[in-house]
């Protein structure tokens, strides 16, 4: 590794659309061809676009986002040959490095308009919105969120190994069954395989419209092997224990991040950029019924932003929703009412509530379960940390705030003509329900 360099066994090109690209894919699939192989202990780049494929670009207006084409997003790097990996093995993914292209020094976080994806909060905030990101070095500033700079922890959203057919036939057939069950007007619980905008990376036409008929979505993780996990801490250092299902792993990774809260709650909420991921693989034989496992596990790496344990300041939630509505132990619901105490907390800063709905999406919050044992409700807490604003944020500065003047905040960017966000009640009177993520009629 030292002498030979590091071999890119993975690239990726602007100037060609992402569903042209024959080393990306927007499906799980055994099938989908090899876009490369990787020894047994080798260590690789791998470069990434960014989720939506680049769609969504560096602009002051939010029209890519609102107009943004779910059916062509998730493109992954891959999948990836390791050699000697077979079924029952685990591959050993260890992530040495994660950056940005020097290119293109730059990601973006949003929130989708309702009718076009949505979000944790979406009831409440349906509109469009985005911000941009500059990136210097380990740390990045907003010119759509002033005031606020930070170190990110950056991150692929997404890494796993192909399912084999059996494991693919399991996804389908029970998130069939929720789509089945869903009795919501207006909400989509699961996506069913998918033909459309299907991109099986160098398939042949005939394979490529298998792969479509079968194919899972990119958008859920999923116990087997993780996938879209979005977990921040699997940053530089980390370790992560897959599974193995087909023969050589077919192992994809995309979704980089350079920033995230824990819980991603924009849905587009992190930092979102395109990069390059450098990683190790080692296969360990048989290591599935070794461990016992039956989903991913991983070790955090020793990189992270450190915030002293007083520097932060700790929001917390029910499973009551804002309109006093109860829920039994739904962790949901909680978090939902934690997010939205921490932006009632920061809007008498002067911040719009896009803007910090924007910012506890990709900044390092600390989301937790603080309490799922005291009957009927359930508690969650986010942290935020005091030391990413340039300002004071504590309470005492709130409490000094009686003459109400602010700092200038600007604005996040918003579509063509919209200056201003809606605001919504998000099931008034408690009519519906904003319980489990979803909304149902009583």
């Amino acid at each position: 590794m030292g002498t030979l360099g590091i071999r890119t066994v993975g690239k990726v090109s602007f100037g060609t659309p992402a569903s042209e690209q024959p080393g990306l894919h927007n499906r799980w699939h055994p099938d989908i061809p090899f876009a490369g192989t990787i020894k047994d202990g080798e260590t690789v780049k791998i470069e990434c676009l960014d989720w939506t494929g680049g769609q969504i670009l560096n602009t002051d207006d939010a029209d890519d986002v609102k107009n943004v084409d779910l059916t062509k997003v998730h493109y992954l790097s891959g999948p990836f040959e390791v050699e000697t990996a077979a079924p029952g093995d685990l591959l050993l993914v260890e992530i040495m490095d994660v950056q940005p292209f020097q290119g293109q020094p730059w990601g973006f976080t949003g929130i989708f308009d309702r009718g076009n994806g949505g979000g944790f909060l979406d009831e409440i905030y349906p509109s469009a919105a985005k911000a941009i990101w500059d990136f210097e070095g380990i740390f990045c500033s907003s010119r759509h969120i002033p005031h606020v700079k930070f170190a990110g922890l950056i991150h692929p959203g997404i890494l796993g190994c192909a399912p084999s057919a059996e494991v693919l036939e399991t996804w389908n057939t029970r998130e069939a069954k929720l789509i089945t069950a869903n009795k919501l007007e207006d909400r989509d619980v699961a996506l069913p395989p998918q033909p459309i905008n299907v991109h099986a990376g160098s398939a042949d036409a005939t394979l490529k419209e298998k792969i479509g008929k079968e194919g899972a979505r990119t958008i859920p993780g999923r116990p087997e092997h993780g996938g879209n996990c979005d977990i921040k801490n699997l940053s530089r250092g980390s370790k992560v224990y897959l599974p193995v299902y087909v023969a050589g792993a077919k192992f994809s990774v995309g979704d980089l991040h350079f920033s995230q809260g824990d819980g991603e709650i924009s849905f587009c909420g992190a930092i979102e950029m395109a990069g390059i991921i450098t990683i190790n693989f080692k296969v360990i034989k048989n290591g599935m019924a070794a461990l016992g496992l039956k989903s991913p596990i991983y070790i955090p790496g020793l990189v992270e932003p450190q915030f002293g344990p007083g520097r932060y300041i700790y929001f917390e939630g029910f499973s009551v929703d804002q309109h006093g509505k109860q829920h039994y132990m739904d962790v949901t619901v909680a978090y939902r009412q934690t997010s939205l105490r921490c932006i009632e907390y920061l809007r008498r800063f002067g911040y719009s509530d896009y803007q910090i709905y924007l910012l506890l999406s990709c900044a390092p919050i600390q989301g937790h379960v603080a309490g799922i044992v005291d009957i009927p409700n359930a508690c969650t807490t986010m942290g935020l940390p005091m030391d990413i604003f340039d300002f004071d944020i504590s309470p005492t500065a709130a409490l000094a705030l009686t003459d109400g003047k602010t700092l200038d905040m600007g604005s996040c960017a918003f579509e063509t003509g919209v200056t201003e966000g809606k605001v919504t009640n998000g099931g008034e009177n408690s009519e519906t329900s904003f319980g489990g993520g979803l909304t149902y009629k009583e």
